[in-house]
């Protein structure tokens, strides 16, 4: 989010709230001193023409939000320069005009007004990136849980589900007015009191709207006295800036980071502990923590925010609303591709289930054709057999009758003509049957033709069956794949830890060579204590030749002292011409 959405999402507020009869249109001369106000708390340039010479074609008339923008573009937005006007004060303008319409709280637990703001800017801050702004319940529990960590206390699901189980907040998300309300109501914050609730509202707007990563008291050793000095430090993204106490109105100094930035921690020494060293390219911090917590809280914090100037970003509470919605995107885009892949599998299903009612109603049908065919059949074979029985008891009587009637064969020809018609119905009556026989093969035929339906319809399911198989395999090569993805962020995990543990014996080596360069240092300074003493003792003869020499022992003691002083190793001929100089002239030194 840019600093230009930031702003038109304060101002959204403020023109709103100027629209009174929610028309969507505002009258020029509310938004004269409205464009006025923003010029003077974005200090930039008021141009008081410039909103007539805008709309000179719409004189009568209200101006609506799509009209305005083009101004707001052109004549105050393009001219804001970030670092150097305080945001705290443009949403404290949008607030105050938004509030005296829309914020009328009713109750004992009612917040104060500077609670109410800040609550306004975390949600205008966290508000989905559309107008109207809400909040989606995801962010709101992100929020209450903040809230409830500074307090150390447990957050109230039970009130918060009944909140959001409302069919507006469920419809359209939570309004500002309809979260303030929650707050003021006090269900989720029974018990509590007014003032660590403030407290708490302040450290989370600090954290989120302020960027404020971590703040807290440290010890610093100075830079010029090198004493040690309790400082309240507050960190950001691109400084650490350090006061002298918790009220910030003494700014002592501030730290500025970089990539080039990095901490380190330090042993105990000087009787303080916990110790750790910020270093920049200029100079190196020493601070000092309460507990080792603390150390390891504040070392953390100090590399977040050099890994955020790193890559180019001003705010950690913006990386991490963005991650959190490109969270919610993934996962809404995962349940989306479920949803499909459901639906896909219960069309299969139904189709499947819709294939086996079909392959049912063609087995009934098979089996009443079966059942059909086989009554037939034994109603064939009866008619057949009742036919075989009376054809053999015919051909028994003709057989009979020819052996009776032989010696009568002359007088019985009208019989045996009687006869042979009898054997031509018998041929007409085999012709009929074989007729049967050859029905009876074509419904076999048939019967042939449903069993070969039956199997291509089999072979259809089966390749049914076949394509669920290759989904179901396509969603267990996705699953491995995923766990091939979690392998591979695993050992580029391990691959970090290595490079910490790199470094950790790198800086253990650092120690060491400091350590010897300390122990060459005491050793310089034990040869110059001891030319310090030679220096003192030179002195002392120097001090001697200084005195008068009588007539008598004037060579003597000048060739003692120039045999000493040249068995020493050391010639200062300008010393002995001054003191020649001093004998010769009878002048003695005082």
């Amino acid at each position: 989010m840019d600093l230009r959405a930031e702003l038109l999402k304060s101002i959204w507020y403020a023109f709103t709230a100027l629209d009174v009869e929610k028309s969507g249109k505002v009258s020029k001369s509310q938004l004269k001193v409205l464009s006025h106000n923003l010029c003077t708390v974005l200090c930039i340039p008021h141009n008081p023409a410039a909103l007539e010479e805008h709309f000179r074609d719409d004189d009568d008339g209200p101006v609506s939000s799509q009209g305005y923008m083009p101004y707001l573009n052109t004549y105050i937005l393009d001219k804001v320069v970030e670092g150097v006007f305080v945001k705290e004060n443009v949403d404290e303008l949008c607030w105050t005009l938004t509030a005296k319409k829309n914020y009328r709280p009713s109750g004992e637990g009612i917040l104060p007004q500077k609670d109410a703001f800040r609550l306004w800017c975390l949600f205008v801050f966290l508000s989905e990136d559309k107008y109207p702004l809400v909040m989606i319940p995801n962010e709101v529990e992100y929020l209450l849980k903040k809230l409830c960590m500074a307090m150390t206390v447990e957050l109230n699901y039970v009130e918060l589900e009944d909140f959001m189980s409302q069919d507006s907040v469920q419809q359209n998300g939570f309004s500002v007015w309809a979260f303030l309300e929650m707050m003021n109501s006090g269900k989720l914050t029974r018990g509590i009191a007014k003032e660590t609730m403030s407290m708490a509202i302040e450290e989370v707007y600090r954290e989120i709207v302020g960027d404020v990563l971590k703040e807290g008291y440290l010890w610093k050793k100075g830079q010029l006295r090198r004493n040690w000095m309790e400082r309240w430090f507050t960190l950001r993204p691109s400084s650490l800036d350090y006061y002298i106490s918790e009220e910030r109105k003494d700014h002592k100094g501030s730290i500025p980071l970089d990539a080039n930035c990095c901490v380190e921690v330090l042993p105990d020494r000087d009787g303080k502990r916990c110790m750790f060293c910020l270093k920049t390219l200029s100079k190196a911090i020493e601070l000092s923590a309460s507990d080792t917590k603390q150390r390891q809280e504040w070392t953390s914090a100090i590399q977040t925010a050099i890994r955020l100037h790193a890559e180019g970003k001003s705010s950690l509470h913006k990386d991490l609303k963005q991650k959190r919605r490109e969270q919610r995107d993934a996962r809404e885009r995962r349940r989306l591709a479920k949803e499909q892949e459901l639906q896909h599998l219960h069309a299969l299903q139904e189709e499947r289930e819709k294939k086996l009612a079909e392959l049912e109603v063609l087995k009934e049908a098979q089996r009443q054709a079966q059942l059909l065919m086989e009554q037939d059949e034994l109603r064939r074979r009866q008619q057949h057999e009742e036919l075989q029985r009376t054809l053999e008891l015919q051909l028994r009587e003709a057989e009979e009758a020819r052996a009776s009637m032989q010696v009568e064969m002359a007088l019985k020809e009208a019989e045996a003509e009687h006869q042979r018609r009898r054997i031509r119905e018998l041929e007409d009556l085999q012709q009929r049957l074989e007729e049967a026989l050859q029905q009876e093969i074509r419904a076999r035929q048939d019967e042939e033709e449903h069993r070969n339906t039956q199997a291509r319809l089999l072979a259809e399911e089966e390749e049914k069956m076949k394509a669920l198989m290759a989904l179901q395999e396509e969603q267990e090569e996705y699953i491995q794949k995923a766990q091939r993805e979690k392998q591979e962020l695993k050992q580029e995990m391990e691959n970090k830890t290595k490079a910490l543990e790199q470094a950790q014996r790198q800086v253990e080596d650092i120690r060491t060579t400091r350590h010897r360069v300390e122990q060459d240092v005491m050793a310089a300074q034990k040869k110059l204590r001891q030319a310090s003493t030679n220096v003192k003792h030179w002195n002392v003869q120097m001090n001697r030749l200084m005195h008068p020499i009588g007539p008598g022992g004037r060579g003597v003691y000048l060739c003692y002292t120039l045999h000493t002083i040249h068995s020493a190793g050391q010639t200062h001929w300008p010393f002995f011409t001054h003191s020649l100089d001093y004998h010769n002239h009878n002048i003695l030194p005082s």
